[in-house]
Formats: structure tokens, C-alpha cells, sequence
């Protein structure tokens, strides 16, 4: 691993810990399939391994890390049919929430979505891919919390956890990530003007294009991935 880990200050150690470590897998810096080597992260964070192992374990609980029997945690790694079924939930999920977000979304929630917004957009422009994530996510799930449905909003964290690496690379193509930032600005509007039919259709067909970008990448790099 030679991604810079940063140290944790003690106060809220698992809450750092967990996002830390989230932040890793999401990144690719502990890559799909990869174990998670208790030692080195102790050593990179500083940290001893009971908070480790409990961070490690709500990541599991989240979908980002497999417990392994004889091997220990393991970073997900999806087939490409586990892809295909999960963003097909997913996008249901997502158009769901716009639905009901247009008729629900107050003024204070729709105006940090148009903030996040621009300052997405700034992080395209400066062609920050880990802070542009970060925000894009964020983006995503202010419309879900908007739509005030906690068993909708229960169900998308699970699922959206086990695809949050999958879509942070889908934008790596420079491409792919202009079409996405553009479908983000049509996506804020049809919120703005609380069009819930035009805004789960956006939301839907956005989650389908990350789909079918997540397993172009899939198929491109297996070829590769048989030779190593």
C-alpha cells in the first residue's frame, strides 16, 4: 500500500477510523479483492488493532468488506452480474427518492444541493476526481434524505454502499465524467422546479449510464487482470 494514511487524533477515533478506511476502498487505494493487512494499517494510522477491527467490521456491515473464513476482511469485489443486479436496484431505489423528494424538499434542504452543486462543479473544473466524489455522493444522498422516507433511506445506504468504489471509478474517463456532471446539472434543475416525474426518470437513466460504464471497465480490464 503507498497511499499516504494520515494519523487519527483520539478524539472520535472510530468514526475517523471507518471514514478513513471508506475513503480507501472507495479510492482504490486498497483495491477489489485486496486483504486487509491488520498490521500495515495499524502501523500507516497509528492506531491499535481493537479500533481497527471494529472499524473494519462496520464496513462489512456496510457492504465494503467481506469477512472471510481462514482469511480475514477482504475489499469487495463484485461480478459483473452482481453489478448489473445491484445498480438495477439501485436506480429504483434513486428514482423513487427524486419522486418523492420534489414533493417534499424544503427551501433550506434544496438550497445546500444547489451549493454542493457548484462546488461539484469546481471540482470537475479543477479536475479533482476524490473531492468531486465526495461531493457527487453527498449530492445523492441529500435528494434521498429529502424524500423523508427512513425505510427508503435504510435500503439505499446498503445497497449504494456495496457500488460507492464501482461509481467513484466510473469517472476516470474524461468522457464519461462530462456526460455525468452534465446529467448532475439536469438532475438539480428538474429538483428546483419539483418535477418528480422528470427527476426519477434523471435519476434512473444516470444510475443506468454508471452501470453500463462500470461493466465496460469490467470487461476491459479482465482480459489484463487473466495475464498478471
Amino acid at each position: 500500500m503507498t497511499a499516504e494514511i494520515l494519523s487519527l487524533p483520539p478524539a472520535a477515533l472510530h468514526d475517523q477510523l471507518t471514514h478513513r478506511l471508506r475513503q480507501m476502498l472507495v479510492e482504490n487505494q486498497i483495491p477489489p479483492g485486496a486483504k486487509l493487512n491488520e498490521r500495515a494499517l495499524c502501523e500507516a494510522l497509528h492506531v491499535s488493532r481493537t479500533p481497527l477491527r471494529e472499524a473494519i467490521k462496520a464496513l462489512a456491515a456496510e457492504g465494503l468488506v467481506a469477512l472471510v473464513p481462514n482469511r480475514g476482511a477482504v475489499a469487495l469485489a463484485l461480478t459483473e452480474e452482481d453489478i448489473q443486479h445491484t445498480f438495477e436496484v439501485l436506480a429504483g431505489l434513486e428514482s423513487q427518492s427524486g419522486r418523492l423528494a420534489a414533493e417534499r424538499i424544503n427551501e433550506s434542504e434544496l438550497t445546500e444541493i444547489q451549493a454542493l452543486h457548484f462546488e461539484m462543479l469546481a471540482a470537475y473544473t479543477r479536475r479533482d476526481l476524490s473531492h468531486y466524489y465526495r461531493l457527487n455522493a453527498q449530492i445523492h444522498q441529500a435528494i434521498n434524505l429529502a424524500a423523508k422516507n427512513p425505510v427508503l433511506s435504510a435500503t439505499y445506504q446498503q445497497v449504494n454502499a456495496r457500488l460507492q468504489a464501482l461509481r467513484f471509478r466510473s469517472n476516470q474517463d474524461e468522457a464519461k465524467w462530462r456526460a455525468a456532471m452534465a446529467e448532475h446539472s439536469q438532475i438539480v434543475e428538474a429538483l428546483a422546479a419539483r418535477d418528480g416525474q422528470t427527476l426519477g426518470r434523471l435519476l434512473q437513466q444516470h444510475l443506468q449510464h454508471k452501470c453500463e460504464v462500470v461493466v465496460a471497465q469490467l470487461r476491459d480490464t479482465a482480459p489484463r487482470a487473466s495475464h498478471v
